[in-house]
């Protein structure tokens, strides 16, 4: 967010994940009957500019997904840092952990918990933990769309106001064109609804595989907060960024 991932030199040199690599859903897909028992994707991303412009930018993210019989669990790290002439610009972790439980036919139930800190925000820290019923409406070669929904809490603790203890309606959707064997777009979506404010969440990607580790990944995220804390600088964030994405 907040522009992180600017300049070419960048975007062309990038090495990592999220989308399930970096993606505000973060919902595994279903495991299939080939589905390895432990897979995650890693990405690594730095550029330093001199000269004119002193500036770097750090991008890391990863996620490790494990299978036990019915039960797909998922961990994710983030973690993003841009100064520019020795001063901090934007500085932002995350931690979360997420359970899916898949029935017979299409569907699941989910759990996550996820913590958040961005320095630029507004907050010390927020803490999310929700779950809810989610159904897989397509599942074939070309389309997969899963909509989810649940009840949540969320624990935000702003710089210069009282703790705030929120319940969370939450709502994502996940969709996945598959353009062909070697490229598909992802289209991410999640909202939470409280009393003092809506975070909505959004990410765009198109991935290219280059091998059977590494692929080519485009995306756009957005992260808007209709509310945030008065020391907030803005109400929306947005990332572009072109990387290299590993996955075992």
């Amino acid at each position: 967010m907040r522009h992180l991932l600017r300049s070419l030199v960048f975007t062309s040199s990038a090495l990592w994940a999220t989308g399930v690599a970096a993606s505000p859903f973060y919902a595994p897909p279903p495991p299939k009957e080939d589905t390895p028992e432990f897979s995650g994707d890693a990405e690594l991303g730095f550029t330093r500019l001199s000269g004119n412009t002193d500036s770097q930018t750090l991008i890391g993210k990863s996620r490790l997904t494990w299978l036990t019989g019915q039960l797909t669990h998922s961990l994710r790290g983030e973690v993003r840092n841009v100064s520019k002439d020795g001063e901090t610009s934007a500085e932002q972790y995350l931690l979360a952990g997420r359970e899916r439980y898949d029935f017979s036919g299409p569907h699941y139930l989910f759990g996550f918990a996820r913590w958040e800190k961005d320095r630029f925000a507004g907050y010390d820290q927020q803490l999310s933990v929700i779950g809810g019923y989610g159904r897989q409406l397509l599942e074939n070669k070309q389309h997969t769309l899963s909509l989810e929904a649940g009840p949540g809490y969320r624990n935000d603790r702003p710089r210069k106001e009282d703790n705030q203890q929120l319940a969370v309606a939450y709502t994502a959707l996940d969709y996945r064109y598959r353009l062909s064997d070697y490229a598909d777009i992802a289209q991410e979506m999640s909202v939470e609804y409280t009393d003092a404010n809506t975070t909505g969440r959004s990410l765009t990607a198109l991935t290219a595989r280059l091998n059977a580790r590494l692929s080519l990944r485009l995306s756009y995220e957005v992260k808007h907060n209709s509310q945030p804390p008065e020391d907030a600088s803005e109400r929306t964030d947005t990332t572009t960024s072109a990387s290299l994405l590993y996955s075992w």
